[in-house]
């Protein structure tokens, strides 16, 4: 499979907003997760690049928004209304199989392959 390579994360204070961008090709499914200190992975959002559709977090819908430039093969996330809780390391994931849908945001079950993602890090 082809990496995912990440980019666009940085320091922002609350309130603010910020741009992920993660360059990858032949993936069924691309979600992005995150990781914040001493905390488990997050499944933040996810878009089904074979159709259509896009899932998120319950924690970031209506703020964060995931989408697809597919001339440039890269998944953005639009990360809106940012708070400190949304500090943390995000990682572009890819879904190899194909199944007319994604896997869960609910676990990182069949997200096998990961980026080595970015730090994104709010300020109250």
């Amino acid at each position: 499979q082809v990496p995912l390579v990440e980019s666009g994360g940085g320091s922002v204070q609350a309130g603010g907003s910020l741009r992920l961008s993660c360059v990858t090709s032949g993936y069924s499914c691309v979600a992005w997760f995150r990781v914040a200190p001493g905390q488990d992975r997050e499944g933040v959002a996810a878009i089904y690049v074979e159709g259509a559709g896009t899932y998120y977090g319950d924690s970031v819908r209506g703020r964060f928004a995931i989408s697809e430039d597919k001339a440039k093969n890269t998944v953005l996330l639009q990360l809106n209304s940012l708070k400190p809780e949304d500090t943390g390391m995000y990682y572009c994931v890819g879904q190899s199989r194909r199944m007319g849908g994604c896997y869960s945001l609910e676990s990182t079950v069949g997200w096998s392959y990961w980026g080595q993602g970015t730090q994104v890090t709010v300020s109250s």
